[in-house]
């Protein structure tokens, strides 16, 4: 599998979650990318952290959003940011993350996360009008696709999860 490094940063460019990931595909619905249990992320200049349980990540093409498909006992099923669209260049995809998260828990919840960060940070990094209507209209789309379980949130990824390789060896 091919290593590919994951970065997300914030408005302005302050590095945001980052991390690497292994490259597994591509379909109908964008780039699939393995994070097995035991990789090492970093969230801007924070301390390393090592994540417990497996994830399958999808980039778009073409969309303001990039999910993450956890594997048991991970009691989020699915977690979406709100993003711009990613962009891959050498190895690596890069997007800027606009706060809001959609979050589908194992139990059923759907949560709507990060309303007051997006809030504050529309002022704080002076956000434009036009990326704060895109990223309310995306989290909205997500919202119902997530929550009715359309594509790609439909089971999608679980082809994808069979070939990861659960835990970094």
């Amino acid at each position: 599998m091919t290593n590919v490094r994951i970065v997300y940063r914030k408005y302005g460019g302050a590095l945001h979650w980052n991390h690497p990931g292994r490259l597994l595909g591509e379909d109908e619905h964008g780039v699939w990318v393995d994070v097995p249990s035991g990789t090492v992320a970093r969230k801007g200049d924070a301390p390393p952290m090592t994540w417990k349980t497996a994830a399958i990540m999808l980039f778009p093409r073409n969309a303001w959003w990039t999910a993450s498909f956890n594997s048991l006992p991970n009691r989020c099923e699915i977690y979406v940011d709100v993003t711009t669209v990613p962009e891959w260049r050498d190895g690596e995809v890069t997007m800027l993350d606009l706060d809001l998260d959609v979050i589908r828990m194992r139990d059923g919840r759907l949560i709507l996360d990060d309303e007051d960060e997006f809030a504050e940070h529309q002022v704080l990094l002076g956000y434009p009008a036009e990326l704060i209507a895109q990223a309310e209209a995306t989290a909205q789309w997500l919202l119902e696709a997530v929550g009715h379980r359309k594509q790609p949130f439909d089971g999608a990824h679980l082809e994808w999860l069979a070939m990861s390789t659960k835990q970094i060896t």
